[in-house]
């Protein structure tokens, strides 16, 4: 009794991948050959964004310092995070560790907000910091530099959506 059970559970197992053999064949044979003219087009697009190359350089500058911030906030968190689960620690020690981490996500917040804001009033990237009594912010610039209306820009949405003066702003202009 025992092997017959197991023996038909093999065959519908077997009979499920043929199954499955059988619909993957069908679905692929239904969609048919790639179409050699839009493959050369596609394949002439990427070779034209890879002669351009400038806009993946700035890519990447804003990529890395994204990934930058993220790393060294993620290891404050952690040391914040441990200081405030220590068993030594003082109710004092726990109330700053929390304070400072209310803090970075309000901070955390308020950049991604201004990121998203920035990238409405079409800058192509950019990468937001507060912190310090600062907001410094990363944005691509043309080879003669921002406009003064793209810097108006920057310190309004910076200006509106936090509480610093545009005193406290530094706008780095990324070269390509």
């Amino acid at each position: 009794m025992r092997n017959r059970k197991r023996n038909i559970a093999m065959l519908a197992v077997v009979m499920c991948v043929a199954a499955a053999v059988l619909l993957n064949w069908s679905y692929n044979n239904r969609w048919g050959k790639a179409d050699s003219k839009m493959v050369a087009a596609v394949d002439s697009e990427i070779a034209e964004a890879n002669a351009k190359g400038t806009k993946a350089v700035n890519s990447s500058y804003f990529a890395e310092a994204r990934l930058t911030r993220q790393i060294s906030r993620d290891e404050a968190l952690e040391l914040l995070q441990s200081a405030a689960s220590a068993d030594a620690a003082s109710q004092e020690t726990i109330d700053s560790a929390m304070n400072a981490i209310a803090a970075m996500a309000t901070c955390s917040m308020q950049e991604t907000q201004i990121e998203n804001l920035l990238l409405a009033k079409d800058f192509a990237e950019c990468v937001v910091y507060i912190g310090n009594g600062a907001v410094t912010v990363a944005v691509p610039a043309p080879a003669e530099g921002l406009s003064e209306e793209a810097v108006a820009q920057i310190t309004d949405i910076i200006c509106t959506e936090t509480e610093y003066e545009a005193t406290a702003l530094n706008i780095i202009e990324v070269k390509a």
